[in-house]
């Protein structure tokens, strides 16, 4: 298993009941990166991939 399985599965076991908005797991992110910046390219590569899970190319 990788950690970000545990990660995920922490994450739905805390919060699956919860409905968030994009606005909110935008700013989630942004304040991770805050205190994380060494993560800043890993989020933008996965902000990048949610945004285009639509496009077909």
């Amino acid at each position: 298993m990788y950690f970000t399985d545990r990660g995920i599965e922490e994450l739905a076991s805390r919060r699956g009941g919860e409905e968030v908005t994009l606005d909110w797991l935008a700013e989630q992110l942004r304040t991770f990166v805050d205190v994380h910046p060494e993560f800043e390219t890993a989020v933008e590569r996965f902000a990048t991939w949610l945004a285009r899970l639509d496009d077909e190319d």
